[in-house]
């Protein structure tokens, strides 16, 4: 087969992109028939219902609630196109690492928006409302009690997935441990940016979201190390 043109990969891009918009549309509508039942799982732990100010906060919640879950069940989807996109650019060894890199990365965004919400939301929401110190009447609306949770949660679903990039990059010879030891004060100035962008204006939030991020990048950069020993291993045998 030769080279593709310009037009072709053009073309062949659009067609990626129009099936991964395919694939989000159609989730996002089964998403939204049983938005009711997450939306009642979501909230299954709150004392009372939550407020709403009008009807069209409603649609918008329910839209929001199906669009994260679109959202992540079509990653496998975009990953897979991409896949198809650059693997006749690529080697033996580049096509192995990066089919059996897809799977993981719906898991690791599952994983991380689970840690968002299990772990970390329920921890900020207790410290938040236990400074009222029953000196106020607490009352959530469903627009801020969900924008809370998903500005606290959506962030890490793609921040989890930083080792399995760092994973893959390592694998194609892009990054090596001594870079990102180099650029470990820049990262770590850039995690503690984006913790307070995410998080309510308090010290205690802050120190719960820049921990967790700053343990996965050195997980990543361990990870890097041991792929790159064994890569250097490989090569020399070789």
């Amino acid at each position: 087969m030769g080279e593709m043109s310009l037009m072709e990969h053009l073309e062949e891009l659009r067609v990626r992109i129009i099936k991964t918009l395919c694939a989000f549309v159609v989730l996002l509508i089964v998403s939204f028939v049983f938005v009711q039942d997450i939306y009642h799982w979501l909230v299954k732990d709150l004392d009372g219902k939550l407020a709403v100010l009008g009807p069209s906060e409603i649609v918008w919640i329910y839209m929001v609630i199906a669009f994260v879950f679109a959202l992540a069940f079509t990653l496998p989807v975009a990953a897979y196109q991409v896949f198809r996109f650059v693997s006749p650019g690529l080697k033996k060894e580049e096509y192995k690492v990066l089919i059996t890199f897809i799977p993981f990365f719906f898991l690791l965004f599952v994983s991380g928006l689970g840690f968002g919400y299990l772990v970390l939301f329920p921890m900020v929401l207790a410290f938040l409302t236990g400074l009222s110190n029953d000196q106020f009447s607490l009352m959530f609306t469903a627009e801020h009690y969900f924008r809370f949770m998903l500005n606290l949660c959506l962030p890490f679903g793609f921040l989890f997935e930083m080792p399995l990039v760092v994973l893959f990059l390592t694998r194609l010879g892009v990054l090596n441990p001594l870079r990102l030891a180099k650029a470990r004060k820049l990262s770590y100035f850039a995690l503690i940016v984006i913790s307070v962008l995410i998080t309510p204006p308090d010290f205690i939030s802050d120190i719960l979201v820049i921990v967790p991020l700053l343990l996965l990048y050195e997980l990543s950069v361990t990870i890097s190390r041991v792929v790159y020993k064994k890569r250097l291993g490989n090569e020399s045998i070789a």
